[in-house]
């Protein structure tokens, strides 16, 4: 019967990780891999497994990669530390697994909760993200942030949702925020994108426009909003930064 590997990436995740661990803890292996972590997150983490690595962040492709390499099972299913795997989940992913007429990797779709209520419109359900692969058919890309897995044969999709605690507060989104809109606009910057004006004034409305009224952000009231307005302040943060970045090494 074919084994699953699960890995999960890991930083300062102590308020996350049990609730991870214990969803998952019906699979063959464990494979956490940490980068810095200065809270209890490798206790909680040895609890469930012996397979904790420690590396530098590279990013979060390069360190998904260097998790992936580290399983040792056919199967990967790739979880973040602020997901959970449920009941029907583990069903479907068992019934795959299992079956000879499995595919090299699955979509799952993801349902977030964001300030404590579920997201169901504004483009953020389904999310369909590819976590369930064989690993000697996929691999990740080396992005910086938002990294994706590059399968080389068939791709399904799965039925069940996995679970997604994203934001529990609006302090943590802005810390998010903040680190994910640097992360994003140095690997523009590498790839020689530069920010226009037209970045800085319409992409933020564009973001927002889509998400409240297109992807009926809306229906999800008064969290449909503020997701929407905070998405389209992602947007103007990233392109600031890009913009400051060009600046600074243009000597302006």
């Amino acid at each position: 019967m074919p084994k699953i590997s699960t890995i999960v990436i890991t930083r300062n995740e102590e308020k996350n990780i049990r609730r991870c661990l214990s969803s998952i803890d019906w699979v063959d292996e464990i494979v956490v891999v940490d980068s810095g972590s200065r809270d209890d997150t490798k206790k909680i983490a040895s609890e469930f497994t012996k397979r904790i690595f420690d590396i530098k962040w590279e990013g979060f492709g390069k360190t998904k990669s260097f998790a992936k390499d580290k399983a040792s099972h056919q199967w990967i299913l790739s979880v973040d530390a602020d997901e959970v795997v449920t009941q029907d989940l583990k069903d479907e992913i068992q019934k795959i697994t299992k079956s000879e007429d499995s595919l090299d990797g699955y979509y799952i779709p993801r349902k977030s909760n964001f300030l404590g209520k579920w997201i169901k419109h504004g483009g953020w359900y389904p999310d369909y993200v590819l976590r369930l692969f064989k690993k000697d058919n996929a691999k990740f890309n080396h992005s910086m942030v938002h990294e994706k897995v590059e399968v080389n044969g068939e791709i399904g999709y799965l039925k069940n949702a996995l679970l997604h605690y994203t934001d529990p507060t609006f302090d943590h989104y802005l810390e998010k925020l903040n680190r994910y809109t640097s992360l994003g606009a140095e690997e523009l910057y590498r790839k020689g994108k530069r920010t226009k004006l037209f970045d800085i004034i319409l992409r933020p409305w564009a973001v927002f426009f889509k998400m409240y009224f297109v992807k009926k952000g809306f229906l999800d009231g008064v969290s449909g909003f503020i997701l929407a307005v905070s998405s389209g302040f992602h947007v103007f943060s990233k392109y600031v930064k890009l913009w400051h970045l060009g600046s600074v090494n243009s000597g302006q």
